[in-house]
């Protein structure tokens, strides 16, 4: 019998730095980024949207020996079973019967693929740990129910301003000259998505701290770079040392065979991680008073403050002894986006 596939699951509200992560992530033995696995079948398959590594997805090498076990000829029908069972309205359903001790997501005939997926990337790349950037809670829960598949959560946290500013950017999916934009919610949707998906997070996973969830903040992670990461690390099960850090915070890139994501998932090479503050000028008096309205008990939650120009301290938000774990860059690009439907980054 095979040991279990384990999957480190980013989760949380898009904008949080979890391109960034994955892909320092993925420099490391026995890691591999997988990127938002979620879209794998709209993207990847039907779309033939660009691998991490620069080649279109069906051209990888790698990901043409693992779409070889699935069944692609159902990639639409796959792509839309997900789209209907993870809808943001089907929340209150999936929290009644998480509380319940029920499987969150019902059971569903396509979830046998979704097994032979994560196992056929782990048979193909050796990798002892699987990083999916899907971040969507609904697909964490649906993943950690699934056969074969030891789930550990890592929730990113980011100031929900400056992710609501981050939203509104302009860019393309995969790069600058890609027709195709990243999606652009209105602040105050940016603000609710951040506030649903952050809670949701906590509710499913919360009580599993220190084996099955950690907590980090983007703020922490950009002040503390290397030291956060090797938190990561090692909350992963994996050796931290022999990492990508040529300092304290810059890392050396060397390419991904990432999914989807934030076009910052294709840099290589030397890549500083600094915190991307632009928010805090730019983002306007009106946008700051509404998202910090909409978003107050996550803020009070997260260790966030209230007034801009007010940074939040380092290591703010941790829970009490006890608690889920808390720890706690942007390398040119991450957090940015720039329309159509597209939530990453």
């Amino acid at each position: 019998m095979n040991p279990p596939v384990r999957v480190l699951y980013l989760a949380g509200s898009g904008r949080s730095g979890s391109t960034l992560v994955t892909t320092v992530l993925g420099q490391y033995d026995g890691v591999f980024a997988a990127g938002e696995l979620r879209y794998l079948w709209q993207r990847g398959e039907l779309k033939n949207r660009p691998c991490g590594c620069g080649r279109p997805l069906r051209d990888c090498p790698l990901w043409d020996r693992v779409r070889r076990e699935l069944p692609t000829d159902r990639a639409a029908a796959i792509a839309a079973g997900l789209r209907g069972r993870l809808r943001m309205r089907g929340l209150p359903a999936l929290l009644r019967r998480h509380r319940r001790g029920l499987r969150p997501v019902p059971a569903h005939p396509d979830d046998a693929v979704l097994a032979d997926l994560y196992a056929a990337v782990a048979r193909h790349t050796g990798a002892r740990v699987v990083v999916d950037s899907s971040k969507l809670p609904p697909y964490g829960a649906l993943l950690g129910a699934l056969p074969g598949i030891e789930l550990r959560v890592l929730h990113l946290v980011r100031d929900p301003r400056a992710t609501a500013f981050s939203w509104r950017r302009r860019r393309g999916l995969d790069g600058d000259t890609d027709p195709e934009l990243m999606s652009r919610p209105p602040v105050w949707k940016a603000a609710l998505l951040w506030l649903v998906w952050n809670t949701v997070t906590v509710r499913l996973w919360g009580d599993r701290a220190p084996a099955g969830y950690l907590r980090v903040r983007y703020e922490d992670l950009t002040a503390d770079p290397e030291a956060t990461l090797r938190r990561i690390v090692a909350f992963a099960g994996v050796d931290p040392d022999g990492g990508p850090f040529t300092g304290p915070a810059t890392v050396r890139l060397t390419p991904t065979h990432s999914v989807a994501g934030n076009p910052s998932r294709h840099r290589t090479g030397p890549v500083p991680i600094t915190a991307d503050v632009q928010w805090r000028r730019d983002l306007s008096r009106w946008s700051y008073a509404l998202v910090t309205g909409l978003t107050a008990p996550g803020l009070r939650r997260f260790g966030y403050p209230w007034r801009r120009g007010v940074p939040a301290p380092a290591g703010a938000g941790r829970p009490a002894r006890g608690g889920p774990a808390a720890t706690g860059g942007r390398s040119v690009g991450v957090g940015r986006a720039g329309s159509t439907g597209h939530e990453e980054g």
